[in-house]
């Protein structure tokens, strides 16, 4: 998904149209979250990496909040877009691959 395409305020959405794909407003908010959360632990992951070239032990923190590059890399992460928005987008594009149980214990898988 491009995040250059996903807003970075809140949008106000009809959940009829949120919720068709799926059938049901509960399922979508669990597929939505479910993605949200593996977006947002991949770019904490993503972060930390970044931010190790720059970790030393005997850094004191005066040193640490001096370092511009450090600082710039912190700041491009936060003006990304919110997990749960870019999880929206990438639902409402039919990106995102789900199954869902079915009552006699198998599953149907759902390609949106």
């Amino acid at each position: 998904m491009d995040k250059k395409n996903v807003p970075q305020n809140t949008v106000t959405r009809d959940i009829k149209y949120l919720a068709a794909p799926t059938g049901n407003i509960y399922e979508t908010v669990v597929i939505l979250a479910k993605r949200a959360n593996q977006i947002a632990l991949a770019e904490k992951k993503e972060l930390n990496k970044k931010l190790e070239d720059f970790k030393n032990d005997r850094d004191s923190m005066d040193e640490v909040f001096e370092n511009r590059e450090q600082i710039e890399i912190s700041k491009f992460y936060e003006r990304q877009p919110k997990p749960v928005l870019v999880a929206i987008e990438e639902f409402q594009a039919g990106e995102l691959s789900y199954r869902t149980a079915r009552h006699d214990g198998e599953e149907d898988e759902k390609a949106e």
